[in-house]
């Protein structure tokens, strides 16, 4: 699993759109990208994630993210620890619960996502090879194994 640290380059290039959320331009990613303010779970201080969308569900809405660190990324303990979280979706702003997918609904809804973005396939499967440390190639063994390792979430309006 990839880890990246603090103050590195490619942790500020991953740090960057949320200042263009703070800009109000969050309005760019539409519905690709949802910018998660959350409260750390020890020190309480207010923490801002962006996060790609691999599903928006327009009846509720409801969007689905790929925990891309692992079921142990701060983010994701602090949602757990203090629920409360808001999304920035858009330019539309709610505050919002959250819900982590089962391997069916989740292998599933990452099926769907390869589909819709096929064009870019190939570097979809780059990219999770890469964060998740072995060859990812797409198949419904590969998916379930993803899913396993990287949690899918889903958050929707309290």
């Amino acid at each position: 699993m990839v880890s990246i640290r603090k103050d590195t380059p490619l942790w500020y290039l991953f740090r960057a759109p949320v200042y263009l959320y703070h800009w109000h331009l969050g309005w760019l990613f539409g519905h690709r990208c949802l910018l998660l303010t959350h409260f750390g779970r020890r020190t309480g201080l207010r923490r801002e994630t962006v996060l790609e969308v691999v599903e928006y569900r327009e009846a509720g809405p409801e969007v689905v993210v790929v925990n891309g660190f692992g079921p142990k990324c701060d983010w994701v303990l602090n949602i757990e620890a203090r629920p409360g979280e808001e999304i920035t979706l858009g330019s539309r702003r709610f505050s919002a619960s959250h819900r982590f997918l089962d391997e069916g609904e989740a292998v599933k809804v990452m099926r769907d996502y390869e589909h819709r973005n096929r064009f870019i396939t190939p570097i979809v499967h780059l990219g999770l090879s890469w964060i998740l440390g072995w060859q990812y190639r797409g198949s419904d063994a590969d998916r379930r194994r993803l899913v396993n390792q990287l949690p899918l979430i889903a958050f929707r309006p309290v």
